[in-house]
């Protein structure tokens, strides 16, 4: 070997890519990973309860590793949708991020610090308004079925008659039966079945009048965003038909205010798809996590349907649910 080639040899010896190691995370996907990059602890996606004043409230986090060494995440606080982490840092076991206010009141960025003790994560959240309150989060469950889906005989959730079967979240309740039709007049409290499910399909119809915002919670956790967007609007996460700051419906579909309309939704395990108005606009995608406004993070447990009925009057007139049996 002459001299030339040696030089060059060692340049690139010295230029080397770091070894690397591949592992699982907290939902099974196969991620790599440096073998000193720190903080790999972190990697995962979490449910988070976070204490405030003694009351729980669910929240969300998933750090993913950019590169070699950068950890970058999402996050879902007590209100709001999913927001990009730019950059997780990580020193000395413990790690912090911040990211800007969303509808939280207050000008400072929502600050997240904390540690993984015995597995559990834990920390504190401090809001754009400065109030700080203490979280502890589990590994998300992944959630994923083997067995193929057997369907039981299909439910009538809503009677036509009365509220029977559902009870309303708020001190106030302005859900009301007129004419067969379930009917939030204005915004108020929300509404919760009384039963609970895994796996299922889903039937509702709805209408909504102009610029209302209603969702279908599925188990309490994910929404499907009902709302009167444009029908010239790009479809995204948190319009029609939308699973709330997640995923976006590949079309928008929405017949406008005033018009009935429909969603078939199937949930199976994380595996969402929603045909709307007839149309499928989401084809079995994963939803990461729980979105805002959620019951609660507990993504192992079965959950029920919920409506939302704090940000506008919506109606409902059929709700029918098929639950997987086992």
């Amino acid at each position: 070997m002459n001299r030339k080639a040696a030089f060059l040899l060692g340049i690139l010896a010295s230029c080397a890519l770091p070894q690397v190691t591949f592992a699982k995370h907290s939902i099974g996907e196969s991620i790599h990973y440096q073998q000193d990059v720190e903080g790999k602890e972190l990697i995962g996606r979490w449910d988070i309860e976070v204490d405030i004043n003694g009351t729980p409230a669910p929240s969300w986090l998933e750090v993913k590793l950019s590169g070699y060494r950068t950890l970058v995440g999402h996050y879902v606080s007590t209100s709001g949708s999913a927001r990009p982490v730019s950059q997780v840092f990580y020193e000395k076991g413990k790690f912090r991020f911040a990211i800007p206010p969303q509808w939280e009141g207050g000008k400072m960025n929502l600050s997240v610090e904390g540690e993984v003790v015995n597995g559990v994560l834990q920390g504190t959240i401090t809001e754009p308004d400065g109030k700080t309150y203490r979280f502890k989060g589990v590994r998300a469950p992944e959630l994923k079925r083997t067995a193929a889906v057997k369907w039981g005989k299909p439910n009538q959730l809503f009677n036509g008659k009365d509220l029977s079967g559902w009870k309303a979240t708020g001190k106030t309740n302005q859900w009301v039966v007129k004419n067969g039709i379930l009917t939030s007049p204005q915004s108020g409290s929300n509404l919760v079945s009384e039963q609970k499910f895994e796996d299922f399909k889903l039937h509702v119809e709805f209408k909504i009048p102009a610029g209302s915002n209603s969702g279908v919670y599925l188990r309490g956790r994910y929404e499907v965003q009902i709302e009167d967007s444009p029908k010239d609007a790009h479809p995204n996460a948190v319009l029609f038909a939308g699973v709330y700051g997640f995923l976006a419906a590949n079309e928008m579909v929405n017949k406008g205010a005033g018009e009935w309309q429909t969603y078939d939704i199937t949930l199976v395990g994380r595996l969402v798809t929603v045909v709307a108005n007839g149309k499928t606009v989401i084809s079995n995608q994963e939803i990461p996590g729980i979105t805002g406004g959620a019951l609660d993070s507990k993504e192992a447990e079965p959950g029920p349907i919920y409506f939302q009925g704090d940000h506008g009057p919506v109606e409902f007139r059929k709700v029918i649910i098929t639950p997987a049996i086992k």
